[in-house]
């Protein structure tokens, strides 16, 4: 609560609020300052909600928070879920209901004011049914909500402008520059006209000039078609250092290839492929098959309480128990011939984990490969359909010979592991060959010396005894316990089941019902999800391509009608200026000394000379000024003390009225005496 107070002092201190509050002013606010603050809030959000409460009675209040909040989707927390009471603690501006309020608001203030926002055009009017069937106000109500419809797409259309990475404010920027560049090249090329008036031939050397710029633009052309060209060379270049590389590949492998060897690599991959097909994959099917057996089990059985997990966690205690004492007996026995197979069937279980775990490793990788392959061919036909040919650029061949050196170092490691791995298994197979065979002769020996002695299949009876004295020994331990017990447990277990068989037995019929209802819900939902899927698989793909489509449509559709709009604004420009120029060149040409006054340079050549003038009276007032100066300083200091001495002479007079009850001034020949 304390984190919760302390996040809402801080966004009330910050802007728009600035309300300078600390955790203890803000808890000892009045309920109707506490619900004023909520008001502000609110208003932030919703300007509309910017009224003082005191203007308003407390119905109107709750009623219009009410409202907003029902808006904005806002939930009470706890036990605030009863409309009533929630109302009732509005309405006096309860803590408890007013700072989670607060709380959740200034956790979402921009997206709440987004919603609010949307909430006053998007919140429909509710009509009556009975006005719906006046025609006007039927065709009204259509138009409406056709606007808003609209405007839904036009908030769409908005919010993705807003989110492309476009800033009005860059753009303004752009203008303004290109607005600045604009007027540099029109000064720039009114006074190369001016350098051009006085040259006679100017009219050839500007269609010399528009002839080299022609020429340089082709130019400019032609070294772009020479460096794509220089690219394409480069690119069949490197196709044709690849498909070399890959002949050279392919000769050394026919080079070095026999029939041993090829079979040899034939038998090593049927011998993957046969353990993959008949011991690794029907493993993992059998186990998938388990897996959907116990959920299916588990689906199908209802629900389960806390006593039936206690019974079954009991159980699971009782088995395990069970299994320690087997496992206790088994080690007891100590056979000898069991502790000299130990050491190799625990290598054979290594062998057997390290085998699935590099089948595993395989299987991965040739999935690896295949999705490579496919990417490969996905990118293939991507760029064949593109310029008709494959194109690999700088980045991409770069990051890609890494990745071939990475991948290189990669299977250089796997090759030599797997290397080793075959001869281990080589190894441990020829190892199990030669167990399995002594196994077989000390079976064989036994089985001789079991017939000599005339106790043939003695050791095969004694494991069987051995079985049977073990199960004996758990009967009999199980029989140890007193029948009184069982007696009781059976009679408490007949009764518990007499009692939840009666209180199930309504539950099961009516579960029996649900339960075929319920397979053929899920059976239909199964059949509807698949058609829902399938269908909005495909309209998804088809509306992903027409976006692209469109907004590549759109993009171009902008830059082309920004260089027309481009174009034809400097061609404008162009015309104005050559018409200027024209205009200014039939005025300086013209005899008449009216139009040749006219003419730009000849007002130029005015507002010179005036301002020459002006600037030549100006020097002579500087100069009179800088003559005058310390005359004029010493009488401005003549003044200051003349000043100086007549506000003397004033508190002087001021001083001699308040002090003449003391004294009396006399004034003689032009002199003050004071006689007291």
């Amino acid at each position: 609560m304390s984190e919760q107070l302390k996040f809402i002092v801080e966004q009330l201190n910050k802007d728009p609020f600035k309300k300078n509050f600390n955790l203890i002013t803000f808890d000892s606010l009045e309920p109707m300052q506490l619900l004023q603050i909520l008001n502000d809030v609110l208003a932030e959000i919703d300007p509309k909600q910017a009224i003082d409460i005191r203007e308003e009675m407390p119905e109107q209040t709750v009623k219009r928070m009410c409202a907003l909040l029902g808006m904005l989707k806002y939930k009470p927390p706890g036990n605030q879920s009863d409309v009533s009471s929630f109302r009732q603690g509005l309405v006096i501006g309860s803590k408890p209901v007013v700072h989670p309020i607060l709380y959740w608001l200034l956790q979402r203030v921009p997206e709440l004011k987004k919603r609010a926002y949307l909430a006053r055009f998007l919140v429909k009017l509710e009509v009556p049914a009975e006005f719906l069937q006046d025609d006007v106000i039927t065709d009204t109500y259509h138009q409406y909500e056709e606007l808003v419809a609209s405007f839904k797409i036009y908030h769409k259309e908005c919010e993705l402008l807003r989110t492309s990475g476009f800033s009005t404010a860059e753009i303004r920027r752009d203008i303004g520059a290109m607005e600045e560049e604009k007027d540099q090249l029109i000064k720039r090329v009114e006074r190369l006209k001016k350098r051009v008036e006085t040259v006679s031939s100017h009219q050839r050397m500007l269609e010399q000039a528009r002839q080299l710029r022609v020429e340089k633009e082709r130019e400019e052309s032609l070294t772009q078609q020479k460096q794509e060209q220089k690219n394409q060379l480069f690119q069949a270049e490197q196709r044709l250092q690849r498909s070399q590389q890959q002949l050279k590949d392919l000769r050394l492998a026919a080079a070095d290839a026999n029939p041993e060897s090829l079979m040899k690599r034939l038998e090593e991959e049927i011998k993957i492929n046969s353990y993959m097909v008949s011991e690794k994959l029907p493993k993992e099917l059998e186990s998938m098959r388990r897996t959907v057996q116990n959920l299916q089990k588990i689906a199908s059985e209802p629900a389960m309480g806390q006593a039936d997990i206690q019974e079954l966690q009991g159980k699971i205690k009782e088995v395990m128990s069970q299994m320690n004492q087997l496992v206790d007996k088994r080690m007891m026995r100590n056979d000898p011939m069991d502790d000299k197979l130990t050491l190799y069937r625990q290598q054979a279980s290594i062998i057997s984990r390290r085998k699935e775990s590099k089948a595993e490793e395989l299987q991965e990788a040739r999935e690896e490969l295949a999705a490579a392959e496919r990417e490969l061919k996905q990118r293939t036909s991507q760029g064949q359909a593109s310029d008709g040919e494959e194109i690999i650029r700088g980045d991409e061949l770069k990051r890609l010979v890494v990745k071939l050196r990475s991948k290189g170092t990669v299977y250089k490691k796997k090759r030599q592991e797997i290397a080793e791995l075959k001869a281990e298994y080589g190894v441990l197979q020829r190892t199990e060959e030669i167990l399995r065979e002594r196994h077989e002769m000390v079976q064989q020996k036994l089985q001789t010396v079991e017939a000599e002695k005339g106790i043939s299949g003695y050791s095969n009876t004694q494991e069987e005894l051995e079985r049977v004295s073990a199960i004996k020994s758990e009967l009999d331990e199980k029989k140890g316990r007193t029948l009184d017990d069982m007696s009781e447990m059976v009679k408490k277990l007949n009764s518990m089941i007499v009692e939840k068989k009666s209180a199930l037995a309504p539950i099961i019929k009516e579960l029996r019902t649900l339960r075929q209802r319920c397979q053929e819900l899920s059976q239909e939902y199964e059949e509807k999800k698949a058609q829902y899927e399938s269908c909005t698989a495909g309209l998804e793909s088809n509306r992903s391509k027409l976006e692209q489509e469109v907004k590549a449509l759109r993009e171009e559709t902008a830059q082309e009608e920004n260089r027309y709009h481009y174009i034809n604004s400097m061609s404008e420009i162009v015309e104005m200026q050559i018409q200027r120029a024209a205009e200014e060149m039939k005025a300086y040409v013209s005899s008449d000394p009216q139009e040749r006054k006219k003419a730009i340079r000849e007002v130029y050549m005015k507002n010179i000379s005036e301002q020459e003038l002006l600037g030549k009276k100006l020097r002579e007032k500087q100069k009179m000024v800088r003559e005058s100066h310390v005359a004029n300083m010493e009488q401005m200091k003549m003044w200051r003390d003349l000043e100086q001495l007549m506000e003397c002479k004033r508190q002087c007079f001021i001083r001699a009225q308040s002090q003449a009850s003391i004294g009396q001034v006399i004034q003689e020949g032009g002199e003050d005496r004071l006689v007291l």
